[in-house]
Formats: structure tokens, C-alpha cells, sequence
């Protein structure tokens, strides 16, 4: 009997802290048309002319922040997970890790599966976004449009409820929280231009307010609410009150409008308003990479410190927690 294929997808990562393959990387992640979504020679032009020249250098310093003897977290932890998840199905399944930039790469994960009676795709984004999940999901169906034999594809396009996900950022939480009082909590999302969000906008609902207050049939896959609805959960499972969190978007590139508030200035009105502690969040992230631990975990706290403020803590990422696996467990026996 065929097994059934999972495929874990994260984004990707450099092979190394070289810079060449920090250009190689940021050459192939930005001429996405999802994460770049203008025309194509624009978008040529930009990245291959000005962004990934000029920016490599500077990446490859921070990747060497965040690299370790074992290369990149993100790849090392995903090669982790796939390992234990292995372990918590039963032979009936075939596990793989593919990345949707760089190595493993998509088509080599497809490729390990194609045998499978069916091949069940997990972009490891918690929240749907066109640039992250979308992407994964284009690249599949682009790759797989090709075989002879296309077996049962399914995907899950976000998981920002799961009651697991939830609750292994929240333990990761409680124990900082046991240590310190902390006097806020900031929710830092990766953010994504406006007009990403504007093109999937069903009957122009969203407007950036109150519309992202709740999830409804008309905002059930826009990013910026998807974002309010997972702190919304990890403030219940916290028992946080809504005067002592907030959420905000990082990591934004350009001069276009991108989703607010931003995180950088937040994190320096919140220190001159006599906040002293925070416990910052990343639940956007599965994983350490560069926009936790580089820049929410050490840019961000130099900021705060900067600004008047004492103490900002990051809490851990997902990783290869074992409540983790069991939450991919459960949304592959679904």
C-alpha cells in the first residue's frame, strides 16, 4: 500500500553566511511575484540591480548572528521536527522537509513523495498570507502540474488556532513570566505591504481598523486580522488584559505603505511612556530565524534600551518543542 506524503514547507534560508549565498538567497525569495508583487522587469530591476547587491553584505553580517556550529536554526530545527514527527506516525506516512527558497529544495521534497498515494502540503506559516502560504502553494501546483501521475494534493492554509500552537508559545511565556513582571506585551508580526492585503480584500471590507477586530467570511484569510485573532487567543491563554498588550508589524522594505502600527516605533512610544518591561512575541515565526532572534530579539531590545527602557525579553520560538510535533501530529491525522 502507498504511504500518504506530509511536506513541511518553511521559508528557506542562505546555505551559508557567505555573501554570495545571501545573494543567491535574497535573488531567489524576492523575485517571488508574491512577495514582490509588481511587474516583472520592475521587479527585476530592483532586486537584481539595487536590493540584493546592496544588501547582501549587510545580510551576511546579520546571518552571522544568527548562524551557530549547526549552521541555520531554522533549517536545523525543521530537519528536527520532520525527524520526530517521523517517529509519532506510524508507517503508513512519509515525512519530508522541503523549503520554498534555497535547500531542501520544493521540487526535492515533491520529488521524495511522488511516489505517494497522496501528498499533504504544511506551509509552516501560522497566518495565511499570499507571499508566504500562497507562494508555497503556486510552487507546488507549478511543480506537480508537470507529472504524469498528480497524486490526492491537500494543503493546510494556516493554523493560528490550534490549541497546541497556542499553547506552546504560551508555556514558553509563562516561564519568563514567572521570572519577571513584566509591564507590556507586544505581539511583532512580520509585516506585508497594504496593497497585499487590499488585492485580497473581499467586497473592499477591508479598510486597516475595527475590520481586522474578529475573523468573518469576508476577512477569514486577510493577514493583519489573522494576526489580532492569534494574540487575541494567546491573551486569553495568558490571562492578559487588553490595556497591557498590543500588536505591531516589523520588518517592513520600502517607501510604499506597509500594515500597522509599526513595530519599531512602538517599541520607542511605549519606553516614553515609562514602560521599563516587555515580553515580546514573534507568533508569525515557527522557528528562530533572522526576524527573531537578529531583529526582534537583540535590534529591537538595543531600541528599547535606547529609548528609556530597561527590559525586553523575547520569547522563544516553537522550535522542535514535542507539544509542537503533536500539533502537527494532530493536523496531519485530521
Amino acid at each position: 500500500m502507498s504511504k500518504k506524503g506530509i511536506l513541511l514547507v518553511n521559508l528557506g534560508t542562505p546555505d551559508s553566511t557567505s555573501v554570495g549565498d545571501v545573494r543567491k538567497y535574497l535573488r531567489e525569495f524576492l523575485m517571488d511575484k508574491r512577495v514582490i508583487d509588481i511587474p516583472f522587469l520592475n521587479r527585476w530591476m530592483l532586486v537584481n540591480l539595487i536590493i540584493a547587491p546592496l544588501r547582501s553584505p549587510k545580510s551576511a553580517k546579520e546571518y552571522l548572528r544568527l548562524f551557530d556550529e549547526k549552521g541555520s536554526p531554522l533549517k536545523y530545527f525543521g530537519f528536527e521536527v520532520r525527524d520526530k514527527l517521523r517517529r509519532e506516525l506510524n508507517d503508513d506516512y512519509r515525512v519530508e522537509l522541503a523549503m520554498r527558497y534555497q535547500n531542501p529544495s520544493l521540487k526535492e521534497g515533491l520529488d521524495a513523495l511522488k511516489t505517494c498515494s497522496s501528498i499533504h502540503v504544511i506551509p509552516l506559516f501560522p497566518q495565511y498570507a499570499s507571499a508566504t502560504t500562497g507562494s508555497v502553494i503556486d510552487k507546488v501546483m507549478e511543480i506537480t502540474k508537470t507529472w504524469q501521475v498528480i497524486p490526492d494534493l491537500k494543503f493546510t492554509a494556516q493554523f493560528f488556532e490550534e490549541d497546541l500552537f497556542l499553547e506552546t508559545i504560551a508555556d514558553n511565556a509563562k516561564k519568563l513570566m514567572s521570572a519577571t513582571n513584566y509591564d507590556h506585551f507586544l505581539f511583532s508580526y512580520h509585516g506585508i505591504p497594504e496593497r497585499q492585503i487590499t488585492k485580497a480584500s473581499v467586497d473592499e471590507y477591508c479598510t486597516f481598523g475595527d475590520c481586522c477586530a474578529s475573523i468573518n467570511e469576508k476577512n477569514k484569510y486577510c493577514y493583519r486580522a489573522q494576526c489580532f485573532a492569534t494574540t487575541k487567543l494567546l491573551a486569553q491563554k495568558l490571562e492578559l488584559n487588553e490595556e497591557s498588550y498590543s500588536v505591531t508589524f516589523q520588518s517592513r522594505l520600502g517607501k510604499t505603505p506597509w500594515i500597522q502600527p509599526y513595530t519599531d516605533e512602538a517599541l520607542k512610544d511605549l519606553a516614553t511612556k515609562g514602560i521599563k518591561k516587555v515580553l515580546a512575541f514573534s507568533p508569525a515565526f515557527i522557528s528562530d530565524c533572522l526576524e527573531t532572534t537578529v531583529e526582534v530579539g537583540e535590534t529591537y531590545q538595543e531600541d528599547f534600551k535606547a529609548a528609556g527602557g530597561q527590559q525586553w525579553d523575547l520569547v522563544p520560538s516553537l522550535n522542535a518543542e514535542d507539544k509542537w510535533v503533536d500539533c502537527l501530529k494532530t493536523i496531519v491525522l485530521r
